[in-house]
């Protein structure tokens, strides 16, 4: 190698050294918040000790890459701990996983208008949604909302969880219920065809599952989800060949998480 060109290469090592983007350090998890997942998570009141541990070292660093921004209400440290764990929960069984198509976060205090995102007047029915076109890279999130998908463990429902399925789903370049990033190819023919019928029973008044998943399947993986997380034992009981499908997309098991805590 001549002199110039080890000059060349010993100026872009350094160029590399200095420029590269440095991932940042989490840092510890507040006893405070510690206190707060106790309080307010199932899911991770379930966890082992040595996985609570790695829970929130995951929580920490979703919080390090997206900015959470309260508009016309306060962020609250509860408000990062639920939202930070919606987002880890559907993405437990993937540790390497990354939210590559997410960056902010506009925290309302409560229901917006679908068009305008108003929070004030008619038609505020919107609880959360992901951004596209010149919101691309932003979710919506009711802070109400938020709250009540943790606080009610009776539920089947929890629209945080439900946006970031949301966002899982569009991964794949197309948000159409069929999560292929997750899922392996040989269970995604079957996952189609039990989506179709399961929809076509929700459509004919047949099932427990809530009827907004009937609207299309985009929203019908992230309304089954909600259901997975949130109650997996029903799920598991009234619709075991969904769940089981569910447990491969997700590579989770929480019905029999939640079997092996209570013993």
């Amino acid at each position: 190698m001549t002199g110039w060109m080890l000059l060349v290469v010993s100026i872009a090592l350094v160029a590399i050294l200095i420029f590269w983007p440095k991932q940042k350090k989490s840092k510890p998890m507040p006893v405070s918040w510690q206190q707060l997942l106790l309080q307010h998570l199932h899911f991770y009141r379930h966890l082992s000790e040595a996985e609570q541990k790695l829970f929130e070292k995951r929580v920490m660093d979703f919080l390090q890459y997206v900015q959470i921004h309260p508009v016309k209400t306060t962020l609250t440290d509860l408000d990062k701990i639920l939202i930070a764990s919606s987002a880890i929960i559907p993405i437990w069984g993937f540790p390497n996983w990354h939210y590559y198509n997410l960056k902010h976060i506009l925290l309302y205090p409560n229901a917006f208008e679908e068009k305008t995102f108003q929070i004030e007047g008619m038609n505020r029915d919107v609880l959360g949604m992901v951004g596209t076109g010149t919101l691309n890279q932003m979710m919506i999130l009711s802070q109400k909302a938020l709250r009540e998908g943790f606080m009610n463990e009776h539920s089947k429902s929890n629209t945080a969880i439900h946006e970031f399925v949301h966002l899982l789903d569009k991964a794949d370049g197309a948000t159409d219920g069929i999560p292929e990033n997750l899922l392996e190819k040989p269970y995604i023919l079957p996952w189609v065809q039990l989506m179709h019928q399961t929809i076509q029973e929700m459509q004919a008044g047949q099932s427990d599952i809530n009827i907004y998943g009937a609207t299309n399947p985009a929203e019908f993986l992230a309304v089954v989800s909600e259901y997975f997380f949130s109650q997996p034992h029903l799920l598991q009981q009234h619709h075991p060949q969904l769940y089981a499908l569910l447990e491969k997309t997700f590579r989770q098991y929480p019905a029999q998480l939640l079997q092996t805590s209570d013993q």
